[in-house]
């Protein structure tokens, strides 16, 4: 269905979520280079640009806010998308009708918007997904193509070091290495690199942060984020580093951008789950990573978020009790 689908685009549009990371901007490219593979016209767009530490991936000079021409794509694949709202302007400024969706992802919370949906929760990532599919419809992995999906794969797991690394995904990462990839360029470059902005950033929200209730937590408003001089819509690890904490169940983030939206960054370890919080407040996500953007004030948001967090925790702390089976 997907292989006729494709050969019967004469324009696709391929679009990624708003604020991306490396999963996202690696399965953007890695799409992009494989439709053009198959010799396929395409355009990739995402509202947010391309960060700085991804520059290096083959075709993120030619990532776009909007497509030049609003009316032409008859085909639109959305990779590393939860929802279609997730796709910002780039999906919201087409015209109706929109186009026919393929829909590739890897979030528990996706919900299924695509004409064609191909969603794994049990996938790392979507990178590891495109893997998968470009080996089913005879793409050769390039060099090029290699060094897109191990971006993907290297940074939605931490480096490997996330809950359902398996050894497929170690399987498909040594693919991608013989393919040409770098492992070790990747890894200091998408994973490890940070800027003096970043770092600066940090330190208010560690001076700030806050534990209770196996909750520990921070919030940065506008003044403080514009101080560091930090451009970016996410708090790019904080938010691990809190989950990271042994005393802690759940690690939060609170950031007020420009725009007044306070941008949410939950984690946490199992046995605890953030994607039922992140989906109660309007976002979505994995059960150890998810996120949500809300309105109002930073304090009112900060309020709402520890106490639905808390009262997970809580929650999530009680024993299940056992069900007696009858005869």
């Amino acid at each position: 269905m997907i292989q006729l689908t494709l050969e019967k685009a004469q324009n696709i549009l391929v679009v990624t979520h708003v604020d991306p990371d490396g999963d996202a901007i690696g399965s953007l490219t890695a799409v992009g280079l494989a439709l053009r593979q198959i010799k396929q016209k395409v355009t990739l767009v995402c509202d947010d640009n391309v960060p700085e530490r991804f520059r290096y991936l083959p075709l993120s000079e030619k990532v776009r806010k909007r497509p030049d021409r609003l009316n032409d794509h008859d085909l639109l694949i959305a990779v590393d998308c939860g929802d279609k709202f997730r796709m910002g302007k780039a999906f919201s400024s087409l015209p109706d009708p929109k186009p026919f969706i393929i829909n590739i992802d890897h979030h528990m919370t996706n919900t299924r918007f695509g004409d064609i949906n191909l969603v794994d929760p049990q996938a790392t990532s979507t990178a590891e997904m495109l893997y998968q599919l470009f080996t089913d419809l005879g793409i050769v992995i390039s060099q090029e193509i290699a060094l897109s999906l191990l971006t993907g794969l290297v940074t939605d797991t931490l480096g490997f070091r996330t809950v359902g690394v398996s050894a497929d995904t170690l399987r498909i990462a040594a693919d991608l290495i013989e393919a040409g990839a770098d492992l070790g360029f990747v890894t200091t470059y998408a994973l490890n690199l940070r800027t003096m902005p970043t770092l600066r950033l940090w330190g208010t929200g560690i001076n700030k942060m806050h534990l209770e209730n196996g909750l520990l937590w921070t919030s940065i408003t506008n003044q403080e984020r514009k101080a560091a001089k930090f451009r970016s819509n996410s708090s790019v690890g904080l938010v691990n580093m809190l989950a990271d904490v042994d005393e802690a169940s759940m690690g939060a983030v609170l950031m007020e951008l420009d725009d007044g939206t306070i941008k949410v960054g939950l984690r946490c370890r199992p046995p605890f789950d953030v994607s039922a919080v992140a989906m109660a407040l309007g976002g979505g996500g994995h059960p150890l990573a998810a996120g949500c953007a809300l309105t109002g004030s930073l304090e009112e948001a900060e309020a709402l978020l520890v106490r639905l967090c808390q009262d997970a925790i809580i929650r999530q702390s009680s024993p299940v009790p056992e069900i007696q089976q009858g005869d």
